[in-house]
């Protein structure tokens, strides 16, 4: 008899042309207590056979498969049974491109394939893999489900709390961004509503290693601001938006007068390698009051801790609401944190940031 007291498991369907794919992703899936494996699948028309027997809650889905590419199923599968996707690549060659298009057709978001042969880079793909497929199915669920408390590493294993006496003044604002599930197309509206002439931003959205720089790149070719991923060293410029690459993390400096970002390895921290804990800390410790912190639609807490630091640091401070959001994990929790000062919809985000902007430079 099942026990009505426990939560339903999320059931997975896995779709990939690998064997061995299809293996290592089964296990790491059936290694999460919230989640099981419904069924796995060689190609799309075996997947389309699945799903008319049994709807999954979510599927991991391959770019390039016999028969049907990934897109072109992801594209059918939005028209006739809209089911949360999460798209699963090696990011190599012109897939990185490919999965541009996959996020506009639809998925919910895009994750590595797992790494194999070495012991903490499987731990860190089966956190990743797992953390994407439980954040697709509750962009579905009225509901949010109540998650497994896991020991998780803070910003202190990058950067040490802010000093609020050694920040430097300086009339340059410069804004910080952090989001993740649903954050891609969040990001495009919100950049391409920015001037030519606005204020320096950093950016932190969850991704893999090498989809960073053509997402960056996509964004660059819509909006008016250059926007390109972000190397150790670059200054922050007006009118420029940096965003932090995969796999690694990213923090704000200051040299001299100008601010600039340093891309360092490190442990994942909130879960997440590049963390937006982190970036927000760094924000706190080098900009204080000279910065706007803005967190995005996202799953987990990732941000929250960073925010409220850059807020208590004179930071003012940004929330996407929960209408606009695709998940309202990163900004909801920064709301019972208190680090959000006003909470605005996706539309009024960049529109909110600029007028914050504004009368901090006229102060």
């Amino acid at each position: 008899m099942l026990d009505a007291s426990k939560p339903r498991k999320l059931r997975v369907l896995i779709v990939d042309d690998s064997a061995v794919v299809r293996q290592a992703m089964a296990e790491i899936i059936a290694s999460d207590p919230e989640l099981e494996v419904m069924g796995t699948a060689g190609d799309p028309f075996v997947a389309a056979q699945r799903i008319r027997a049994e709807k999954p809650d979510v599927i991991t889905l391959d770019v390039e498969m016999p028969r049907m590419d990934g897109v072109t199923f992801l594209r059918k599968l939005m028209s006739q049974h809209p089911i949360p996707v999460v798209m699963c690549s090696s990011l190599v060659g012109d897939n990185t491109e490919t999965l541009a298009a996959a996020l506009a057709a639809g998925a919910v978001d895009v994750i590595c394939k797992p790494q194999m042969g070495v012991k903490g880079f499987l731990e860190e793909s089966r956190i990743e893999i797992c953390d994407a497929v439980k954040a697709a199915a509750q962009a579905r669920l009225s509901a949010m489900r109540p998650r497994l408390v896991e020991a998780k590493l803070t910003a202190d294993a990058v950067l040490p709390p802010p000093n609020a006496g050694a920040m430097i003044k300086t009339t340059e604002m410069i804004i910080a961004v952090g989001a993740s599930t649903g954050g891609t197309e969040a990001l495009k509206l919100f950049l391409t509503q920015m001037p030519l002439d606005c204020a320096p931003i950093v950016i932190v959205q969850h991704m893999p290693e090498l989809f960073t720089a053509a997402f960056a790149r996509r964004l660059d070719g819509e909006c008016a601001v250059t926007v390109k991923e972000a190397r150790d060293g670059d200054r922050l410029l007006r009118g420029h938006a940096l965003i932090a690459p995969g796999a690694k993390h990213t923090l704000l400096k200051r040299s001299g007068a100008s601010y600039t970002v340093e891309v360092r390895d490190g442990p994942l921290v909130s879960r997440h390698r590049p963390s937006v804990d982190v970036l927000f800390r760094s924000v706190a410790r080098y900009a204080g009051r000279n910065a706007i912190g803005i967190i995005m639609t996202g799953m987990g807490d990732d941000g929250a801790k960073g925010l409220k630091e850059m807020r208590d640091a004179g930071a003012r401070t940004l929330g996407q609401d929960h209408d606009s959001c695709v998940v309202y994990g990163m900004p909801k929790e920064a709301m019972r944190m208190g680090a959000v000062e006003e909470e605005v919809s996706l539309e009024r985000l960049a529109p909110a940031a600029l007028r914050l902007a504004g009368a901090a430079r006229l102060q």
